[in-house]
């Protein structure tokens, strides 16, 4: 089935009711029918060829996407889609500074590892009464529901993908004061002035929702695989070669830092060889001109 007719069996193309609607969709809207606003599929389409290509092109850079649906319908979605790519996201509820107060996000996020380990290795049970460990608990629930999406996410992402802008104002908010790029699915009632690529679309249809998550998450998982594998080294370096000697045959010059190269001043008037210069050579070095005795006299001292 190619994606268009999978796009409009799962009914992307109906919209809000005719009251309701933004003017703002209207380059997306197609026509109205029984007072609904028809969605035009060949700007959905567009849309979803232009976030393919941009998402694949952020996460080949070795970036994340953020996936951001917290209404009912993008949940299970999102959550079984982006644990096959192994990408961040929000379904349970956005909170405040996520993004633009990362560092405390980061740092509940440990609090959320040591919660962890404290249940997994059994402590809670042993080195706590049953008031603090119900009360450790609670806390444990708490942090896991609204931040396991990112537990992940060490740094911020290079894109984000929103489900309902209407829904997900804040998290455009913060992304736009960060400057990170936005892809939404935007139904006829939303303002696609917070997306720098739009998806037209019926952001209320679980199987809509699902068809176009599917298929940028398909243009991640091909981005993945085109991501630069960084080449190793040797562990460790011959030490002949560390110390400048040449091969086996001595054609090689021995090679010296660029450190080497400079002389610092010892403090008293003297330059001292930051390479590995003899001392007589230091000195015949900084001898005034004519007094080739003294440089002699100071070397054989």
């Amino acid at each position: 089935m190619s994606l268009v007719n999978e796009l409009v069996e799962s009914g992307i193309h109906f919209g809000q009711r005719r009251s309701s609607w933004n003017p703002r969709m209207a380059p997306y809207i197609h026509g109205v029918k029984n007072q609904i606003h028809i969605i035009d599929v060949k700007e959905t389409i567009k849309g979803i060829l232009l976030a393919k290509k941009f998402l694949a092109k952020v996460v080949g850079q070795n970036r994340d996407v953020l996936f951001v649906g917290t209404k009912r319908q993008a949940r299970g979605a999102i959550e079984t889609h982006c644990a096959d790519v192994k990408m961040p996201f929000v379904t349970e509820r956005w909170l405040g500074g996520t993004l633009t107060n990362f560092r405390t996000i980061r740092e509940r996020l440990r609090r959320l590892e040591e919660l962890d380990e404290l249940i997994t290795s059994g402590k809670m049970k042993t080195n706590f009464s049953k008031k603090m460990e119900a009360q450790l608990t609670r806390e444990h629930s708490k942090i896991f529901r609204n931040l396991n999406g990112i537990r992940a996410m060490g740094k911020l992402p290079g894109a984000m993908v929103v489900v309902d802008v209407g829904r997900e104002l804040n998290a455009l908010k913060e992304a736009k004061i960060l400057g990170i790029p936005t892809i939404c699915l935007i139904d006829t009632d939303g303002n696609p002035d917070f997306a720098d690529i739009p998806i037209p679309g019926n952001d209320d249809s679980m199987r809509a929702i699902d068809v176009v998550i599917r298929e940028l998450c398909a243009s991640i998982k091909e981005g993945m695989e085109s991501r630069p594998v960084a080449k190793e080294g040797p562990a460790h370096t011959d030490s002949r070669r560390d110390a400048g000697e040449g091969d086996a045959g001595g054609a090689a010059p021995r090679r010296r830092s660029s450190r080497s190269r400079f002389r610092m001043d010892d403090g008293a008037g003297h330059s001292v060889a930051a390479g590995p210069a003899s001392a007589a050579e230091t000195v015949a070095a900084t001898a005034p001109a004519g007094e080739p005795a003294a440089a002699e006299g100071a070397a054989s001292a």
